[in-house]
């Protein structure tokens, strides 16, 4: 009986630090327990739907594909993309595996949470340049989960990443935004078929190099399906480039104007 005791105040610890964690929102937890992320899918969402069909604290969870949404209650429609397999994180051999699945196209297609909160905020709905997905380098992020951000674009970044709407598909092409340099590729529709990771480690190939890589995804255009996708790369071993892309998102989606 002791050993079940002793179970049973684990598994109350770590729902603990759940709930904790939707109130304090990710980055306030994140010095504390660089593993909370992993306690809140591992411990929380992915039993909950394994054995009651429901989602726990999370918003969903798809136990065929691998991943689970966590509505952050850092910002006004933040949401996350963790996957249900412990994964460090970008430098992770595992997300370049054969049977890796595509988190990217997992996320981009999970869009609809951050419209739902959106609408329950009364803004506008976004167009796909004004959507992103995000995952900080091994050096500037605070879990120890990977973790893909879905957001708001920073209404800066989606100026400027416009020049970048008809570039040749396929290619890298450098420029500079809000001072930090990055490499920008468009990549074609109608579908989001290509995996990010696979792109970037086309030359950043050892564990070292991709652990300093920082990623965003966005629409080329306003209609990704015509327009394609942009795939924006920078790291900590770029010449004024950085480890985190984050700052082009806007956690307070100002570009989602407030409904009359």
């Amino acid at each position: 009986m002791r050993g079940l005791h002793e179970r049973v105040r684990a598994c109350a610890g770590r729902l603990a630090i759940c709930a904790t964690l939707l109130i304090a929102g990710c980055e306030t937890l994140a010095a504390a327990d660089p593993n909370a992320l992993w306690q809140i899918v591992h411990f929380d969402c992915a039993p909950a739907a394994r054995t009651t069909d429901k989602t726990g604290v999370c918003s969903s969870v798809d136990i065929s594909h691998r991943y689970a949404i966590l509505k952050d209650r850092n910002g006004l429609a933040q949401h996350l993309l963790i996957p249900t397999d412990r994964i460090s994180g970008v430098e992770s051999p595992l997300v370049l595996a054969p049977d890796a699945p595509n988190y990217w196209a997992d996320a981009w297609n999970s869009r609809g949470f951050v419209e739902a909160s959106l609408t329950a905020a009364h803004r506008e709905t976004l167009a796909d340049d004004r959507l992103g997905l995000e995952i900080n380098s091994a050096y500037r992020r605070t879990q120890e989960q990977l973790h893909i951000h879905i957001d708001c674009m920073r209404a800066s970044a989606v100026e400027a990443l416009q020049r970048h709407r008809n570039d040749a598909p396929n290619r890298w092409d450098w420029d500079t935004i809000d001072g930090a340099r990055y490499r920008i590729m468009r990549v074609s529709g109608p579908t989001f078929d290509v995996n990010p990771f696979d792109i970037v480690a086309r030359d950043k190939q050892a564990p070292d190099a991709m652990a300093a890589q920082t990623i965003l995804v966005t629409g080329a255009g306003p209609s990704a399906q015509h327009d394609g996708w942009l795939i924006v790369n920078s790291g900590t071993d770029v010449d004024g480039g950085t480890g985190s892309a984050e700052v082009l998102l806007d956690h307070q989606c100002k570009v989602a104007e407030n409904r009359p």
